[in-house]
């Protein structure tokens, strides 16, 4: 069974893995496939590709923990439904909480436009 708690760390901190590393995680996780076709794809072994993904995992962790991006972004998407949430409640608020979902939209595009940088 895969861990799908890889997705959103490999979205943000692909580039930072080997090519050999982003391929087989993008096989993986993105195509779906399974050890022993991403072998036969790559003409290595199928321990091979399990000790790609162990590291791949390893480091994406290690990211995490040194970056925070992907917590980060878990943290704005919450405080932005927060903030909708008051907006809904309070209109009488509206225009402040407006200013406030666009600074938190903008953390947000400055986020994604950095990451495809990568």
């Amino acid at each position: 069974m895969k861990d799908l708690k890889y997705l959103p760390l490999f979205d943000a901190y692909a580039p930072l893995l080997t090519e050999h590393q982003r391929e087989v995680c993008d096989l993986y996780y993105m195509c779906d496939l399974s050890l022993t076709e991403i072998a036969e794809q790559k003409g290595i072994s199928k321990q091979s590709v399990s000790d790609t993904l162990a590291k791949s995992r390893q480091l994406l962790d290690e990211y995490e923990q040194k970056l925070h991006a992907v917590q980060a972004k878990r943290r704005n998407a919450v405080a932005a439904g927060l903030a909708e949430a008051f907006k809904t409640a309070h209109p009488e608020y509206s225009s402040e909480m407006d200013g406030i979902l666009a600074a938190l939209n903008e953390e947000n595009a400055l986020d994604e436009e950095h990451a495809s940088e990568k």
